[in-house]
């Protein structure tokens, strides 16, 4: 099994070893570039083909951060706001109609509790690394993350949820729920009755 291979099965790994360092430079470059542009560059398109090779046409306001991009996949009609980052040392899976809103943080990467399996050390090769292990997240259709989410390894957030403000989702989230918090919690479901169109205020 190759320390790729390792990481992407949720098993230790070794993050500076075989091509992984240079993926991650390929795709922080990406990302670089992609935030000195301009909104209505067109060069914009051509950088998310090449970093989000399954981008679906998701539209990224930027400024925007990756680890990899590669082991990303956006489905259809998907939005993420200013500053939104997706450490995808594990594979990242959102669905259709997801939209997020600034600074919204999808972080796969696990690091050891205790400091000496966390911290880094030198190997046979004379070079210093570290272990560490990911779990994959998966957003399915049609969530809302509000500004400030932050959303960790192994988890899912199910169909049709909104996750409130500033929370920490650190367990998964059933479908067509609002949930909130640090850590995130689901508050209750979502139904019928939650349509603005009930709320006669905001169409006088």
């Amino acid at each position: 099994m190759t320390e790729k291979e390792k990481m992407l099965a949720g098993k230790f790994y070794d993050p500076f070893s075989e091509d992984m360092p240079a993926l991650r430079e390929k795709a922080h470059l990406l990302c670089h570039e992609y935030n000195m542009l301009a909104e209505n560059d067109p060069r914009r398109a051509e950088i998310l083909a090449e970093l989000l090779p399954d981008g679906n046409g998701v539209y990224l306001q930027g400024p925007i951060q990756f680890d990899y991009g590669c082991f990303t996949k956006f489905g259809k009609n998907c939005y993420a706001n200013v500053n939104f980052v997706a450490l995808d040392d594990g594979y990242i899976t959102i669905g259709d109609n997801v939209f997020m809103g600034p600074n919204v943080s999808l972080v796969a990467p696990i690091h050891p509790l205790l400091p000496n399996e966390r911290n880094s050390f030198v190997r046979e090769d004379g070079n210093v690394t570290n272990l560490e292990y990911s779990k994959a997240i998966t957003i399915e259709d049609n969530c809302w993350l509000a500004c400030g989410v932050t959303v960790c390894g192994g988890v899912t957030i199910g169909e049709g949820s909104v996750i409130g403000a500033g929370s920490v989702v650190t367990r998964s989230i059933p479908p067509h729920s609002l949930a909130a918090g640090v850590p995130c919690r689901v508050i209750r479901k979502i139904t019928e009755e939650d349509s603005v169109y009930r709320k006669e205020e905001l169409f006088e």
